[in-house]
């Protein structure tokens, strides 16, 4: 090609350009726009939609708009679409119909692609981390994303704490890597309304590091069976209060209803005493028959309020430490599933004992309760299988 057929393209977004012959060697351009989104295309492909939504985040734009109405907006920049494959950008507006129209299963394929192709640099950077027999340190914290306090548009949206304020935002759980390379390497991230606090989500925070890196610490389930036992014993406690109270409220209800059947016979007594006195034309006077009858039914209607009030007692303990009962349950049912699930990730020539005296030292009414419709989880030997336990649960 000669001088006169060069092509020169000016750009304010040089950065850009070269991200975008880097990211067309690795196979992102093309995976990207491999994944399947049911959307109509009139002049821009949904997927380069989506592609310019990732270069805008790239560009640092702070939003959607600056697509378009920014300084130097990135929809005119036709050096960058070219380093990136495409014909040219969309609209800011388009981009925004797009992202609105993508569902839950089409944003995990293009959140698969990603991780995929950058998973063999994550590997790399670990490897580097690891071989001079360094720890690998993880960062997990909810950072606040604040928005305008009077909005009413956000979905999901919800006060909590963000900067030492309280703001209508979101809260999003991400973990990050220290990396000697690069310092610091983001490796996931979850949004969760404004109100969420940091200590619900621990866990979260450490399976998604755990996913993401595919590399795990060793499971330190005797620490785990440890709890388990501990908390046994505490629904055993709840178990026996239980019955207890459901005895309170058995026993309340029939002294209640022996109650009622009094009320209805001294009821009846008074009506026929009544006829009585008015057929005979006598006066019913402080001592007679109807006046005593008439006080031993107050007392008796006395004693039913007084015995329905013990038993709404009873019951209102009774459904609360039902409640509970069946809270600690799950989350015991939940404790043994993380430990059958762990010693299953232990190496085959471990985990066959250890599984099965796990299970055993399971109570019968609590394995009857694990293998329930409610949770439908079956934990039983699978001689024909390769691994000697299979779990499967549809909860």
């Amino acid at each position: 090609m000669s001088n006169s057929e060069i092509l020169i393209q000016n750009t304010q977004h040089a950065f850009l350009v070269a991200w975008g012959w880097f990211a067309e060697q690795i196979g992102l351009i093309q995976q990207l726009q491999a994944v399947s989104l049911k959307q109509k295309h009139y002049h821009h492909r949904p997927q380069t939609k989506v592609l310019e939504f990732l270069v805008a985040i790239l560009a640092g734009l702070p939003h959607l708009q600056d697509i378009s109405l920014a300084a130097h907006p990135l929809e005119k920049d036709q050096a960058v679409a070219q380093a990136w494959g495409q014909p040219a950008w969309a609209d800011y507006s388009g981009v925004s119909r797009t992202l609105s129209g993508l569902s839950w299963e089409e944003v995990k394929r293009i959140v698969q692609v990603l991780e995929q192709v950058s998973h063999p640099y994550l590997a790399a950077e670990l490897q580097v981390l690891r071989t001079p027999g360094n720890r690998v340190r993880l960062d997990g914290d909810l950072t606040g994303i604040p928005v305008s306090n009077t909005s009413q548009t956000y979905p999901h949206a919800a006060f909590g704490h963000m900067n030492d304020d309280i703001r209508l935002g979101y809260q999003a759980g991400v973990v990050s890597l220290e990396s000697p390379t690069y310092g610091r390497l983001w490796l996931s991230v979850a949004h969760h309304p404004g109100d969420v606090v940091s200590c619900t989500q621990a866990e979260a925070l450490v399976l998604a590091a755990e996913a993401r890196l595919r590399l795990r610490p060793r499971r330190r389930t005797e620490l785990l069976r440890q709890r388990i036992h501990a908390y046994e014993q505490v629904v055993t406690q709840t178990g026996e209060r239980l019955e207890r109270q459901q005895q309170a409220v058995k026993q309340a209800k029939q002294r209640l209803a022996e109650t009622e059947q009094q009320v209805q016979e001294y009821q009846k007594q008074v009506d026929d005493l009544e006829q009585d006195y008015q057929t005979r034309k006598l006066q019913e006077r402080p001592t007679s028959r109807l006046a005593q009858a008439r006080q031993r039914l107050q007392a008796v209607v006395k004693r039913a309020a007084s015995r329905t009030s013990v038993w709404m007692q009873a019951q209102r303990r009774l459904d609360k430490t039902t409640a509970q009962h069946s809270h600690q349950q799950a989350e015991l049912a939940a404790l043994y599933e993380r430990l059958l699930h762990f010693e299953q990730e232990m190496p085959p020539t471990l985990n066959r004992s250890k599984q099965s005296s796990a299970w055993m030292r399971v109570s019968a009414p609590m394995r009857t309760w694990l293998s329930s419709s409610r949770w439908a989880t079956t934990c039983t030997p699978n001689p024909t299988a390769t691994r000697s336990w299979h779990i499967s649960s549809s909860r």
